[in-house]
Order: structure tokens, then C-alpha cells, then sequence
């Protein structure tokens, strides 16, 4: 597998221009969806002033196992992921959004990402939601990383009975954010599914408005 898989893949865009807007909001779809998809997020987040960045996966699949197969089995793929986010970030910075102003937000293989993202490259972020994932590992991985995330609030939402999540990787997950200094809201929902709730949607709104209003 090419290890570039996801470099040169479209990113789609919605809100305010990067140059503009007072906060960037990068959206990262689950397994066989789009960024499209995903972008459909927005209809229920801040319009005015906020930047919506989506990119997309190759053959719509960030990585082509579970989240807690062994990493190996999921490279190539994995690490074009990451620096996928890392590139969009870095255009973010370039017109004046720093991480610090900037939110992570995914759905299912979207939200691992987004929480192993941080994880691995820790600093403050302006907020991170991670809707029915965790962090990306074998059941017996050792999920603590180094470094801090500075206070950076944290969103972590999924059904008890996801058929694809466990509910205590969501919990171990919580737990290692938390070691990294990160503010971490756990909602679990019973009979949920492997979905989005309106509570989720919610409370991502908010993190999203604390952020344009400078708190």
C-alpha cells in the first residue's frame, strides 16, 4: 500500500474562508463515508465565523482494520492518516489559526483518529470530539503518552453497547486524555448505537461557541 495513500486526497470545505474565520473546525468522516458526509455535521454547529475543513479518505477508509487490531496491520494507512490532519493543521496555522483555535472532530474511525491524533502530538487544541471511538490499539495496548494537552477540553460520546466501540476503550481513553492534562467530558448512552445524538451535537455547539467567544 502506498504509504502517501491519503496526501493528495480531496479537502472539502464549508463556513467561513481560513483567512477569516475566528475558529477552524476540522470534521474527519468514519469508514465508508465521505467528507461530504461529515460536513453535514456543520447544519448543526456555529455558522458565523468558523471554518470547516473535511478531508477525505482514500477508498473512503482511513485505515482498513479495526481500531484495535495491532498498529502494524493498519499501516501504511494509519500514519498517511495522521499526517493527513497534521497537513491541515499546518494550513490552518499558516493563516493565523493556531491549534489553540482549532476543534478535532470525528465520527467512528474519524474520532480515533482525532483522539490519537492529539495524543501523539500533545499541546493545547481548542477542543476535541471524538464520537463513538477511542484510541487506536490492541485490546492490551498501553494508551498513556507523553506530554501535555494543556487544559484542552475533550468530548468523548458513545452508546454502552456500540457494536464497534467498546465501552471501555472510550473509558481508557477518557482516562489517558485526562493524564495529559486534557478536560474531559465522558457521555455514555445506553442502546444508543453506532450513531450521533442530539445531546452529542449539543455539546459540541458549545465548545465550538466558548471558542468565538474568546472563553
Amino acid at each position: 500500500m502506498d504509504a502517501s495513500i491519503h496526501q493528495n486526497q480531496p479537502l472539502e470545505r464549508r463556513g467561513a474562508s481560513l483567512d477569516e474565520a475566528q475558529v477552524a473546525v476540522l470534521l474527519l468522516h468514519g469508514r465508508g463515508a465521505s467528507a461530504r458526509s461529515i460536513l453535514g455535521l456543520a447544519d448543526d454547529l456555529p455558522s458565523e465565523g468558523v471554518a470547516y475543513l473535511a478531508p477525505q479518505a482514500a477508498r473512503h477508509a482511513w485505515y482498513p482494520h479495526s481500531f484495535m487490531a495491532p498498529i502494524e496491520q493498519n499501516e501504511p494507512a494509519l500514519s498517511s492518516a495522521l499526517r493527513r490532519i497534521g497537513a491541515v493543521l499546518e494550513e490552518g496555522a499558516a493563516t493565523g489559526l493556531p491549534a489553540s483555535q482549532t476543534v478535532l472532530a470525528g465520527f467512528s474511525q474519524g474520532a480515533c483518529l482525532a483522539t490519537e491524533y492529539v495524543a501523539r502530538h500533545p499541546q493545547r487544541y481548542g477542543a476535541v470530539v471524538g464520537l463513538s471511538g477511542g484510541l487506536i490499539g490492541p485490546e492490551d495496548a498501553a494508551l498513556d503518552h507523553p506530554g501535555s494537552l494543556s487544559g484542552t477540553p475533550v468530548l468523548l460520546g458513545c452508546s454502552d453497547q456500540d457494536p464497534y466501540i467498546p465501552l471501555e476503550r472510550v473509558q481508557d481513553t477518557a482516562d489517558a486524555l485526562r493524564a495529559m492534562d486534557a478536560d474531559v467530558d465522558i457521555r455514555i448512552y445506553p442502546g444508543m448505537g453506532h450513531t450521533v445524538n442530539d445531546d452529542e451535537l449539543q455539546a459540541a455547539r458549545t465548545l465550538v461557541l466558548r471558542l468565538l467567544d474568546g472563553s
